[in-house]
């Protein structure tokens, strides 16, 4: 018995299950269209049908492609471009899922890398520039420094088990932090280290189009939509950090409770 017809007798055990091949259908050499194409649109079509729904486990590559009669490469180059758009997710050891889309509260302030962490994915970033200033006219109004302050600047690309999920500009005051190498993985956590952590922030949120450099840098579609949040945090009432952070449209959900108390 195969892994694909285990897994389909996986599958019947769920009411709603659907099994893979059953999901994608075939693939027909015949048609104008690469092999890999073909599976990447039958399985972008099984995910917007929900017959794939978010975690759901897909086949290893070796038996998927001898069930298709195609070759790994094929079954590779597919899968790739499926996690570039951020529709499937790799997880170390454990294989390729659907991938979930995020859900971010309005109501809690964490950081990005915690935001992942707690949805049992993992963080990583891919470095645009790490470097150390002096403020911008606008900067300084919204950090409330002199004029001439050194501020260090962050910019990445942020990933969710290797998936580009989002891209972050943040600038921080140079009091803030030991130097500009203090920041590996998570801005919060050395911020946390030298004392500076924010317990406040102010938010905003507005729809907008990328441009074709960010379109370039997350692996999507031109023009494709996008979430942006500005944030001002603050430490104690002083602010501590600016941060402008484009998130993916199609791979987050912004979540806010909302109560009837006085206004």
């Amino acid at each position: 018995m195969t892994w694909v017809q285990m897994w389909w007798l996986g599958c019947t055990l769920g009411e709603d299950a659907v099994p893979f091949l059953e999901a994608i259908g075939s693939l027909d050499a015949q048609r104008p269209a690469p092999l890999y194409q073909q599976l990447q649109q039958a399985v972008r079509q099984a995910i917007e049908r929900r017959t794939l729904k978010p975690d759901d486990a897909l086949p290893p590559e070796r038996d998927l492609a001898n069930e298709l009669s195609v070759s790994r490469i094929t079954i590779r180059k597919a899968f790739d471009g499926l996690v570039a758009e951020g529709l499937l997710t790799r997880r170390q050891g454990a294989g390729t899922f659907v991938a979930a889309r995020v859900e971010k509260s309005f109501s809690k302030l964490t950081s990005f890398s915690e935001d992942m962490a707690a949805r049992g994915r993992k963080a990583t970033s891919s470095w645009l520039s790490r470097s150390e200033g002096t403020v911008t006219p606008e900067e300084s109004l919204t950090l409330g420094l002199s004029p001439g302050a050194p501020v260090y600047r962050f910019h990445r690309i942020r990933y969710a088990d290797g998936a580009p999920m989002a891209l972050e500009y943040s600038t921080v005051p140079a009091s803030c932090l030991s130097g500009v190498e203090a920041v590996s993985t998570s801005l919060y956590q050395a911020l946390s280290v030298s004392g500076h952590r924010p317990n406040r922030a102010l938010q905003r949120l507005r729809a907008v189009l990328f441009s074709a450099e960010q379109c370039e840098l997350l692996g999507i579609a031109p023009g494709a939509p996008g979430l942006l949040i500005e944030r001002r945090a603050f430490h104690n009432g002083e602010p501590v950090e600016v941060t402008q952070s484009y998130y993916r449209g199609d791979a987050y959900d912004f979540v806010a409770e909302l109560n009837d108390g006085p206004a």
